[in-house]
């Protein structure tokens, strides 16, 4: 199964965990853990690559851990693209789970 945790303060995101596989067929055929690579990816492009800003990313193969975390200091239109994204995110793979609950997990934690 896939966990991912969304990293909260308050109201806001600051980024999300995602871990494990998703479990739902052989490694290349996953479905599952397509889309959620898909979304995390598009995520992490948009942030980094269109918005310029200096999201830290890591990625763990060996465990398929991925971390992200947004930078502080954010403009106030920074903030709300970012957050924007973060919440698209986590509704995305809420239905995910709605759909393929033996798979994907999403967590909310402080």
């Amino acid at each position: 199964m896939t966990t991912v945790t969304f990293r909260m303060e308050e109201d806001r995101i600051t980024g999300f965990d995602s871990e494990g596989h998703s479990g739902y067929a052989e490694a290349g055929e996953d479905i599952v853990c397509a889309a959620i690579t898909s979304a995390i990816r598009l995520v992490d492009a948009t942030v980094n690559d269109v918005l310029g800003l200096s999201a830290s990313v890591k990625v763990r193969e060996e465990d398929a851990r991925i971390e992200f975390r947004l930078p502080g200091g954010l403009s106030p239109e920074a903030e709300y693209a970012c957050q924007s994204l973060l919440t698209g995110l986590m509704v995305y793979l809420a239905e995910l789970h709605d759909e393929y609950p033996e798979n994907i997990e999403v967590l909310e934690e402080e």
